[in-house]
């Protein structure tokens, strides 16, 4: 079993919401999930939480994030750290 970690969508229509959700590959965007990890909100520029223990162990056991949540984490990492002045 393949797992990976990726958004599901929810909120209503042009009002988009995402879960991180860790789930089988197999199963559909919005189906069946192992976990549910974190949040994701376009609509809102912070509007971005996920559980960094969790996410660790997830990928601690195998989980592959997909490129739209890598590129995500990649953006609060670089927010979070702290910019040197100039």
């Amino acid at each position: 079993m393949a797992v990976h970690i990726r958004l599901s969508r929810g909120g209503s229509k042009k009002s988009p919401f995402y879960r991180i959700v860790v789930t089988d590959q197999r199963n559909p965007r919005d189906g069946r999930f192992l976990e549910k990890i974190g949040i994701y909100d376009p609509r809102r520029d912070s509007m971005f939480a996920i559980d960094q223990d969790r996410l660790t162990y997830w990928r601690g056991v195998g989980a592959q994030a997909s490129p739209t949540v890598e590129q995500l984490l990649k953006q609060k990492a670089r927010l979070a750290t702290p910019q040197a002045s100039s």
